[in-house]
């Protein structure tokens, strides 16, 4: 049906089979982005995985989203789910603390203390030193499965080995039922059943040792104790038999959908039995695996460590949420079994996923996807047309089957249209459906959309951001759906036509919120007026704008630059506004929103809206501003140090822009495909791109000195207008930067 479009499913499914001499996980330092706002993860994980397991340290709040951050001194449990560099915490479900004499079965008395000079960290593997605890904790990982191994102080009297099973202390949310029931000396099944950030979170779990054990005591006094029996209480206390051996191996899997299937995924994942170096080695070679889908080279050690580390957090998610035999749990709370046990290869790519922070990862995660993973694609695009038929709407910001509607917008549109504009959706009739209907419901605003064109600032808080949002989706759809029509030939019913005009004019609307007597957009109420203009600073953020001011959302307009220069007076006139806002005053009110990070003048990287903005200067014809800009960015803004990230990670958007910027282009538009150029850091870099192909960028004379474009040359023919199209990258070939 696409033809003129790019034929990528093939590509999809093809399996990489190139060959990786040097490890990439060398140069990854997972703990940049631990200090400050970067909330990242830190333990064991494979590459989009269900399990995250690693240490949860006992102090909550905003900097332990993750629940790890750099300045933590005691942790209180090793639990196998965690978030990565999201602005809200949950998760932290069935920690393990092993101990070698009786614990109060609390949070405080759990918490022990803990030196990140006894903590090892790398890709698939966590270790630290518990002295209080006597024990060595080591962690690696399936997609499934945490593999454990408890180290115990040789010098412990015998029966001091013990192993706690923490039900109750998660990472900012409370459990609402739990139960641990033993089914042989060796083989524990459970659940837990949380509320938090996601409404109704159900994880159910297998636990199996390399030795017996039984259940002694629980922190519910009222709870009997007998051996494959249930018990129902929050944290249960083990007791491990053969104190002799100093060394307890356990192996927990995970299930969105019951202690059967994960007793099944544990079965299925532990082919290599007890042996953890094994294991450990396999966990590795999945990262070096997926690092290698960019094989790039650099001018300095650091840019590389930096590179790959960007590389590394992109990848933490979306998370696999269907079991070995393909069940999930859908967004409406129903089991959804598969038809068919998935074969081998198909296990090893996700058929439906979760953690989706799209308001976040539209802008550069999603199309840099689209590139290095085309054979994870098929199941992002049927993952959330999957979510439309459970929820009847896309996904907003989905996190373990539930929906929490977080952030402004209807981030899926984007993402959801650039697929099937690149060719990765398979139903193009479901896909408009769930992207026009998605946008004409009547919640979170959309009312006010449909009746006034703009959400109103007397009905709701972020209307400037949420007008805008909805803005640039609309055109989105109307994109998508412009190319559906065309690859049927121009045959459209008149419902559709109708549709797809209306979201067009719709995304316009940003024009009646530029408020002249400011030069900003602006809110307007529900009968169409500007607040005043008395005491207005373009710097103090108000509750008409999400995590953000008038000074970066004058720019969230990706989908028409043309018309937002018109709005301005022209392109002069526009490049001035961009001068001043990267030379403005850093300076913020009390009351200004901690996202707001990463300043340069009023620019801030450190969260997304402002993304976009650097390569503007491009577009209005200033490519050395962009260059001079974005190298800037690269080069103060990211680091090796834990404070390496001026903001939250956002779930691979922080890291997803470092990527694309130093190959060298940015997909500006919301989707289609059309990357505008930057200034590339790398020296070389292979992009692998499916089916076999590579996309090779190499930079010539490039130095912190020389960061800008001269010329650009792709298979040698010189590039006009310094951008490049999606279909260029995917059909392979070699992209030359003349620097200067």
């Amino acid at each position: 049906m696409f033809k003129h479009l790019i034929p990528l499913l093939a590509m999809a499914v093809a399996p990489l089979c190139w060959l990786q001499a040097e490890s990439f996980t060398q140069y990854v330092d997972p703990r940049i982005g631990t200090g400050d706002h970067g909330h990242v993860f830190v333990g064991a994980n494979v590459p989009f995985g269900m399990v995250m397991a690693g240490p949860t340290q006992d102090r909550v709040g905003w900097d332990w989203c993750s629940g790890y951050h750099e300045s933590g001194q005691r942790i209180v449990g090793f639990a196998q789910t965690h978030l990565s560099g999201t602005g809200c915490s949950d998760l932290g479900d069935i920690a393990l603390m092993p101990a070698t004499s009786e614990l109060q079965l609390t949070r405080e008395g759990l918490a022990t203390p803990f030196s990140h000079e006894q903590e090892q960290v790398r890709p698939g593997y966590y270790s630290v030193l518990l002295p209080e605890r006597g024990t060595r904790v080591e962690i690696t990982a399936t997609c499934r499965t945490a593999l454990y191994r408890f180290t115990y102080d040789s010098a412990q009297p015998a029966g001091g080995q013990r192993l706690v099973v923490d039900l109750d202390n998660g990472v900012g949310d409370h459990v609402m039922y739990g139960r641990l029931m033993q089914l042989d000396d060796r083989t524990f099944v459970g659940y837990r059943i949380s509320h938090g950030w996601a409404n109704e979170q159900h994880i159910y779990f297998a636990m199996q040792l390399n030795r017996s054990a039984r259940v002694t005591r629980c922190s519910d006094a009222d709870t009997q104790l007998t051996s494959r029996t249930e018990q129902k209480s929050p944290v249960y206390e083990l007791t491990i038999d053969s104190a002799d051996n100093c060394e307890l191996l356990v192996r927990i899997a995970l299930s969105p959908v019951s202690e059967t299937n994960a007793l099944d995924n544990m079965s299925c994942e532990s082919a290599l039995g007890w042996d953890f170096e094994a294991e450990r080695a396999v966990a590795d070679a999945a990262w070096d695996r997926e690092l290698h889908r960019i094989e790039a080279t650099f001018r300095n050690p650091a840019d590389r460590t930096i590179f790959y580390t960007a590389m590394y957090h992109f990848m933490m998610a979306p998370q696999t949420w269907n079991d070995c035999c393909g069940d999930y749990r859908g967004a409406d709370n129903r089991v959804y079994r598969s038809a068919s046990r998935p074969n081998e290869q198909s296990q090893q790519q996700p058929s439906y996923v979760t953690t989706l922070s799209l308001w976040d990862t539209y802008r550069a995660a999603a199309p840099l996807s689209t590139i290095i993973l085309p054979d994870m694609m098929p199941a992002i695009a049927s993952t959330y047309l999957h979510i439309y038929r459970e929820q009847g709407k896309l996904p907003v910001w989905h996190l373990m089957s539930q929906e929490t509607n977080c952030m402004v917008g209807c981030p899926a549109v984007p993402i959801l249209a650039d697929l099937l504009l690149k060719g990765y959706v398979e139903d193009s009739t479901l896909a408009w459906e769930a992207m026009s209907s998605s946008l004409l419901m009547e919640e979170r605003g959309l009312d006010d959309m449909k009746r006034l064109g703009y959400v109103a600032n007397d009905h709701h808080g972020g209307s400037l951001s949420m007008s805008l949002e909805y803005m640039l989706a609309d055109w989105s759809a109307a994109a998508a759906g412009q190319a559906i029509v065309a690859a049927r030939g121009g045959s459209a019913s008149a419902e559709m036509q109708q549709a797809i005009s209306y979201l067009q004019n719709r995304s316009r609307g940003y024009t009646r919120l530029y408020d002249p007597r400011v030069g900003y957009l602006r809110s307007r109420n529900s009968a169409g007026e500007f607040s005043g203009i008395d005491g207005f600073n373009p710097a103090y953020q108000t509750g008409d704008y999400t995590e953000g001011n008038p000074w970066q959302y004058l720019w969230l307009v990706p989908h028409d630059v043309d018309g937002l220069v018109q709005l301005l007076d022209g392109r002069d006139v526009a490049v001035a506004r961009l001068d001043s806002l990267f030379a403005a005053d850093s300076s913020l009110n009390d009351e200004a929103n901690p996202d707001i990070t990463g300043l340069i003048g009023q620019y801030a990287h450190g969260n997304e809206p402002s993304h976009h903005i650097a390569y503007l200067y491009t577009l209005l014809g200033q490519p050395r501003k962009t260059a001079a800009v974005v190298r800037r960015i690269m080069r103060e803004l990211y680091t090796t140090q834990p404070a390496g990230l001026c903001g939250n990670e956002d779930v691979g958007q922080m890291s997803a822009w470092y990527l694309l910027s130093a190959l060298g282009f940015y997909q500006v538009e919301p989707c289609g495909g059309h990357y505008v150029f930057g200034s590339p850091l790398v020296v070389e870099a292979v992009v692998h791109v499916g089916a076999g192909r590579t996309f090779t960028i190499r930079t010539h004379g490039q130095s912190d000195r020389a960061v800008c474009i001269r010329k650009a040359c792709l298979n040698g023919k010189p590039i006009a207008g310094h951008q490049l199209r999606h279909e260029d990258i995917m059909a392979g070939g070699t992209l030359d930067f003349y620097m200067i």
